[in-house]
């Protein structure tokens, strides 16, 4: 007798005690009965992943009041709470056993005091309602980067949402014997209010136990806190590819067409609202993955897959003309849950959009009107700066046909981006693979944004854009990302690219948030060494002869050479000064950082100096030679 079987039966239908039947997996079974016995459900619904079931989940989300239906036919709105309206740094800790210790730059608290704090406000948090399980795989089904994972939830529309980010699982853990690993997580809304939003947000904890591979979220909502196979689970898979010698990375994956009808895959990483999803998902070019890439070494390769099968964007920003593809998935009828955006007369509406916004609405704060404002009288804009969308990759016309091939695609090339204002240029190469790890990887800085809670604006290094994840000491990350491309017969190309470049006096952008297709087809060229390079300080940079054209055919516009100057000129100052920056984080915040970031910091330091010299602290591109 299966004794957590028989524990759950009373709160089970009898097909969904089938269900469970048909997975040979006992510690499937352990955790949900734990789950449940925790939490204290009224009864438990199991997701086959039929559409009958898929179906009755995006029925009980509205039915709930957790998802309201918009005018557009399969479009939905969710609401969170004014509190709980981002990731949550504050909240998200690790679970360390006592003994051990992750680097000081992660949150972290003692695993027993915390499991027992976070088990204290799960207890009997699902009464009254329905517990929800849901199986996914992670990466294509049947693949060497498959990942399984299982979450319990009291969230209609968390499992609605899961329907339209993930590939369907239960199917792979009925195949995947008695003894398969998965990751796991536990989630509760916690205390709802009439309007179907968490209150108790003080109480908010996303913790992360990486011994038992189990992420606990509670009093929160807000998909990045509560989808747990989104940012949660990533954690734990980034420990996972540590012990095996792979790559998990916060990468957006795409595919870029080039002279003859080839296509080359880049991967990209940028912290939020940096410029990611809106690279992805350029006119013209396909799409794979918007978020998470895993990355493996397979017979001396770099193959990638995306571990989701859907996008949960930011919508502040997109609009017709600068997202044509994704606008339009956005106007037309299909299945698209939008979060804290302005809703009047059944229509969404968010900031950036393109049009002008109704002076009154409802939003994540209930009735909006114009002049509304805060408890400490700060104005509360229409939408959200965070605003969200949650969309399947499938329901884009660019969607890359190689989305499910269990074998990934091969990586060309690799971008680091981030919010740097004052000294990258927008698009350089790396000399090789261990200097763009390090200067453009490691050393990876951005100013913070509304993706998390807290102060805006302020500059950070953000490792590999994957600081806010990272669950394995962070020189331990380094080292294995060089160790990784030293493997290959042929690493991808890395590149530093950097939207937010302005100018020193007037402080205006020195680029159009279009101009960026012009840098992804430059380094496309650059892969396949059909277009040559300028040697800078700081890495390769175009010419701009090759620029001029490639202004004229992908956007069709004429390129200044006083423009180009102005971009491509190297600053000095500036650069240095992030040189120390990025040594001070290294030296203060991470004691395993590998000597040999210092010294291609320093190699980078003595170039700068060098041409310093020569051409004083403001370098023309006109100044440096062909490579």
């Amino acid at each position: 007798m299966n004794i957590h079987l028989e524990m759950m039966r009373p709160k089970l239908s009898q097909i969904d005690y089938q269900k469970l039947c048909m997975i040979p997996n006992p510690k499937v079974h352990e955790f949900i009965a734990e789950c449940a016995e925790l939490c204290n459900p009224d009864s438990i619904f199991v997701c086959n992943d039929s559409s009958e079931d898929i179906e009755y989940i995006r029925r009980k989300a509205i039915e709930t009041g957790e998802e309201t239906p918009l005018a557009i036919p399969g479009h939905t709105v969710h609401f969170d709470g004014p509190y709980d309206q981002g990731r949550d740094r504050e909240a998200t800790k690790y679970l360390v056993p006592k003994g051990e210790q992750l680097s000081k730059a992660l949150n972290q608290i003692e695993r027993e005091e915390g499991l027992a704090e976070v088990k204290g406000l799960l207890k009997d948090a699902m009464k009254g309602r329905t517990m929800i399980v849901r199986f996914v795989s992670l990466g294509p089904p049947n693949s060497v980067f498959t990942i399984l994972g299982l979450q319990c939830t009291d969230s209609w529309y968390v499992a609605h949402s899961e329907s339209l980010l993930f590939r369907p699982g239960y199917e792979a853990f009925c195949k995947s014997g008695s003894h398969k690993k998965f990751l796991r997580v536990l989630h509760s809304a916690g205390r709802l209010d009439e309007n179907m939003v968490s209150v108790e947000y003080d109480k908010k904890r996303i913790y992360i136990d990486y011994i038992e591979n189990t992420i606990y979220s509670v009093n929160t909502q807000y998909a990045g806190n509560s989808v747990g196979f989104k940012k949660l689970a990533f954690r734990l898979a980034i420990r996972k590819a540590n012990q095996e010698g792979w790559l998990a990375e916060h990468m957006m994956i795409m595919g870029v067409h080039g002279p003859g009808g080839r296509k080359t895959y880049f991967a990209g990483a940028f912290p939020s609202a940096c410029g990611k999803t809106s690279t992805a998902m350029l006119p013209g070019e396909s799409i794979l993955g918007d978020d998470i890439a895993y990355i493996r070494d397979i017979n001396s390769v770099a193959r990638a897959v995306n571990v989701e099968c859907g996008i949960f964007g930011i919508l502040q920003g997109i609009n017709s003309k600068d997202d044509p593809v994704i606008y339009k998935a956005l106007m037309n009828p299909g299945e698209v849950i939008f979060s804290n955006v302005l809703v009047k007369d059944g229509k969404p509406y968010w900031l950036g959009m393109g049009c002008e916004l109704p002076k009154d609405g409802v939003n994540y704060t209930g009735c909006w009107w114009e002049g509304k404002t805060d408890e400490h009288g700060n104005p509360i804009p229409p939408a959200h700066k965070n605003a969200r969308y949650t969309i399947s990759l499938r329901a884009l016309e660019n969607c890359d046909p190689e989305l499910d091939n269990p074998s990934g695609v091969e990586l060309s090339g690799i971008m680091y981006g981030g919010r740097d204002s004052k000294a990258y240029v927008p698009v350089q190469q790396s000399f090789n693979w261990e200097h763009g790890v390090i200067c453009y990887g490691a050393a990876l800085e951005t100013e913070t944004t509304f993706a998390t809670i807290g102060k805006e604006g302020v500059p950070e290094i953000n490792m590999m854009s994957i600081q806010d994840f990272i669950s394995i000491p962070l020189g331990q990350n380094i080292r294995n990302n060089l160790t990784f491309g030293r493997k290959l017969k042929k690493p991808p190309v890395i590149f530093g690219v950097n939207y937010f470049l302005r100018d020193l006096e007037t402080g205006e952008y020195l680029n159009a948030p279009e101009d960026k297709h012009v840098w992804v087809k430059w380094m496309e060229l650059r892969v396949h060494k059909d277009v040559g390079a300028l040697k800078a300080p700081t890495g390769l940079i175009p010419r701009y002869e090759d620029l001029k054209l490639l202004f004229k055919k992908v956007l069709d516009k004429e390129y200044r050479k006083e423009d180009y100057i102005k971009q491509f000129t190297i600053r000095v100052p500036e650069n240095l000064a992030k040189i120390e920056r990025a040594k001070r984080f290294y030296r203060e915040k991470v004691t395993d950082t590998p000597e040999e970031l210092f010294r291609i910091l320093d190699q980078q330091r003595e170039r700068l100096l060098k041409a310093k010299e020569t051409f004083g602290d403001y370098i023309s591109p006109e100044n440096f030679e062909e490579e």
